[in-house]
């Protein structure tokens, strides 16, 4: 009778346990593909994240984003896709997500552990149910190719091409011709944010140089990245004089060779038809006496005479500079700063105190500029297309509008009045 109580005990148990595996099992499943850890710094890794529930979702997964220091996480086309498996005789449904994982420089990388919110139909009360998973954390490597250890800066791609234009007057030039040479560096298999600056500007007698800001695109196809990076530099002839352009060169890493390999556009001579701005003279021994006499009575009245002056006005330019640093001026010239700069977070801070010292017309109430804020935001954390470099220039035409308007705020608060009343 003992052996029986017991037996029956001990299937009780059984049977307890089993169903509650069944019902931890009935929970939502997380399943992580991610087969190949280590890549060339500038090329993507795949990794797949995907969940399933025995019912159906109420409500799109909230995946993590998988940030990192410096790497780069890209959702692809058609990233999320509806998926479906057969799991112990019935259909499970849910979703998967596809991210490209890039590392930008060498050396090892770890995600952290991530949370993913699951919101799906309970089997038991077929209402909503709210679950939490947890993802365990992933490592990645970036690794040098044995043969491209040497490149400074090191670029990996399909393909790498550099083409050369250029436009105005035909050499030889005169005062105030000019000519503007534009180099495009094409891209195929990484992100043209890996190229480097092309165009090095070296002094050049007679002429000015006047480069413009570099433009970056990038677009996606058939899973492939493909961009440019284009650079222009205006040379404006002002007198007499000889120099040359530079060639441009970009050694960069074949990934599908295996072999570093050149990319290159050839420099150009640029001759001014004109006298030289200045020429050396002679000078005379007297001359050089009575310029060193004149430079010492210049030193002695420095010393005796404009010390105490010089203390005043140095005192005087301090307290002017510390109200100059205390001004809404000051404050706009850093959000300009910070915006040419490329820098979201000091552009974020510069906003906050120009905000400050306008307390009448915050703006950062200004809609242009919010727009191109959502916009960078956008481009810069979320999981869309949204280009950055659109941000930029919305965020620089916003702060253009909000500078010349202050400007015409400015000018009528301190113009007199036309019609001046007259004091009798």
């Amino acid at each position: 009778m003992t052996f029986i109580r017991r037996s029956l005990v001990f299937v009780v148990l059984c049977l307890l346990a089993g169903a509650a595996a069944a019902q931890e099992s009935l929970g939502p499943r997380l399943t992580v593909t991610f087969d190949e850890t280590e890549t060339i710094p500038g090329q993507p890794l795949s990794l797949r994240i995907t969940v399933l529930v025995p019912t159906w979702m109420t409500k799109p997964v909230v995946f993590p984003s998988l940030e990192g220091p410096d790497l780069i996480v890209r959702l692809p086309e058609r990233a999320t896709t509806p998926v479906s498996e057969g799991i112990g005789g019935d259909s499970w449904s849910g979703v998967s997500r596809h991210f490209r994982i890039t590392p930008m420089v060498p050396g090892r990388f770890y995600i952290p552990p991530q949370e993913l919110i699951v919101t799906w139909v309970d089997p038991e009360t077929n209402q909503p149910r709210r679950d939490v998973i947890s993802m365990d954390g992933v490592s990645l490597t970036g690794v040098l190719p044995d043969g491209a250890k040497g490149l400074d800066p090191f670029i990996a791609a399909e393909q790498i091409t550099l083409s050369q234009t250029l436009s105005g007057t035909e050499a030889p030039l005169r005062p105030g011709d000019s000519i503007t040479r534009t180099v495009t560096a094409s891209v195929k298999g990484t992100a043209p944010m890996f190229l480097p600056h092309l165009l090095d500007l070296e002094p050049l007698e007679g002429i000015a140089q006047y480069p413009a800001e570099p433009i970056l695109s990038e677009e996606t196809q058939r899973g492939k990245i493909t961009g440019s990076r284009i650079e222009s530099v205006t040379y404006l002839a002002q007198s007499g004089g000889d120099g040359a352009a530079g060639s441009v060169t970009l050694d960069w890493f074949n990934v599908k060779t295996g072999k570093v390999e050149t990319a290159s556009v050839d420099g150009f001579l640029l001759t001014v038809d004109a006298p030289l701005a200045h020429r050396p003279s002679e000078v005379s021994l007297r001359e050089l006496g009575l310029a060193g006499a004149a430079m010492l009575a210049l030193v002695l009245i420095a010393v005796f005479v404009g010390r105490p002056l010089w203390a005043r006005w140095s005192q005087a330019r301090a307290a002017r500079h510390r109200r100059y640093l205390d001004s809404a001026t000051w404050a706009r010239k850093q959000v300009h700063q910070a915006v040419r700069q490329r820098d979201l977070d000091g552009a974020l801070r510069a906003l906050d105190i120009w905000a400050k010292r306008l307390p009448q017309d915050d703006p950062r109430n200004d809609p242009s500029l919010h727009a191109a804020l959502t916009a960078l935001g956008a481009a810069r954390y979320g999981h869309g297309s949204a280009s950055e470099v659109d941000g930029w220039h919305k965020m620089e035409s916003a702060l253009r509008a909000l500078s010349k308007t202050g400007s015409e705020k400015q000018r009528k608060q301190t113009l007199p009045p036309l019609n001046p009343a007259v004091t009798r």
